[in-house]
């Protein structure tokens, strides 16, 4: 994320190389192989459920955009995919994926965020007319960034990767939460107040216990703060409450076991919040909060140095007016 804040677990079977992309325009890690729609994979995570575990790294033109995670969650009577991927290639390749796990209708397409990385497949599902769904703010911070998101991201992935995509905004917004039923199946919308970013949604199936948190949770890769510190750790919390036997996050793992999986996220968010109070207590400047905030957790996340600047920046800009 250039305009925001970047994130993305990374792949464990990539090596690291500095760059920029992502789910907003974000770093990510760079692959050598392009990829295609028999590369895109779903495993069933659980019955019913499948998920194909995203590319995590940099915009590339051979990987399209293949940097988060995409899930289908599939009923008696029709499917709802969450998340489409970084563009529309990867949302045809996921489309491709899709028709031989099941011919059911796909009556849904589901965001949990803005994030290009999350959004830019959109576009490969509208033939199947479904109802494109997001939290009620999702319309209109997408619209205020959609001209910086296309131009960034056709630079970074290059025309022929690019190709079709386009930015669809939600046909409908959820303000609370909103059940769906998929044919004997309930996924239960919840809209998260502002933590990752200011319109989080999360998705629950009933039928397994398994909660689809997009970006709230980084596994792995530095988190990316992209809306407000304080409400995210609030947010961990409430979420920390909330039973589900497993949950799939924005990148990294297909599954994680819950509520285990938050521990690392919380406790990086927690150090920078209170070593930034600490600071900004005693007069320190922001240009020396970048230099030492949060630095004990280093070695705990990969794309450190990439990230945590940012992050620290953004906390200082919203802590000081506490």
């Amino acid at each position: 994320k250039r305009d925001s804040v970047p994130h993305s677990p990374y792949i464990r079977r990539f090596a690291l190389p500095k760059g920029f992309m992502a789910c907003a325009l974000l770093p990510w890690l760079a692959i050598t192989q392009p990829v295609e729609a028999a590369a895109l994979k779903f495993s069933e995570i659980a019955p019913g459920v499948f998920v194909h575990e995203g590319q995590i790294g940099v915009f590339t033109p051979e990987n399209a955009g293949d940097v988060s995670n995409i899930t289908l969650i599939v009923g008696k009577d029709a499917a709802a995919v969450i998340d489409t991927g970084g563009s529309a290639p990867i949302g045809r390749a996921a489309r491709e994926a899709i028709k031989s796990i099941t011919q059911k209708p796909i009556r849904y397409v589901i965001n949990t965020h803005m994030h290009p990385d999350h959004v830019f497949g959109n576009g490969a599902f509208e033939d199947d007319k479904p109802e494109f769904i997001g939290h009620h703010k999702m319309a209109r911070g997408l619209s205020a960034r959609a001209d910086r998101y296309v131009a960034v991201n056709r630079g970074l992935l290059g025309e022929t990767a690019f190709d079709g995509t386009k930015v669809i905004l939600p046909t409908r917004g959820v303000q609370d939460t909103l059940e769906l039923d998929l044919g004997e199946r309930i996924i239960v919308l919840t809209a998260r107040p502002t933590s990752h970013t200011d319109n989080d949604l999360t998705v629950f199936d009933r039928t397994t216990s398994t909660l689809i948190l997009g970006d709230l949770l980084f596994s792995g890769h530095i988190p990316a703060l992209d809306g407000s510190i304080i409400g995210w750790l609030k947010l961990i919390a409430i979420l920390r409450t909330e039973k589900a036997e497993r949950v799939v996050p924005g990148h990294g793992p297909a599954s994680m076991p819950w509520p285990d999986a938050l521990a690392p996220q919380e406790r990086y968010l927690r150090t920078i919040a209170d070593e930034v109070r600490t600071m900004i207590k005693a007069g320190k400047p922001i240009s020396e909060a970048t230099k030492t905030a949060g630095y004990s957790e280093k070695k705990s996340w990969l794309m450190f140095d990439d990230f945590h600047v940012r992050n620290v920046t953004a906390a200082f800009a919203e802590l000081e007016w506490e």
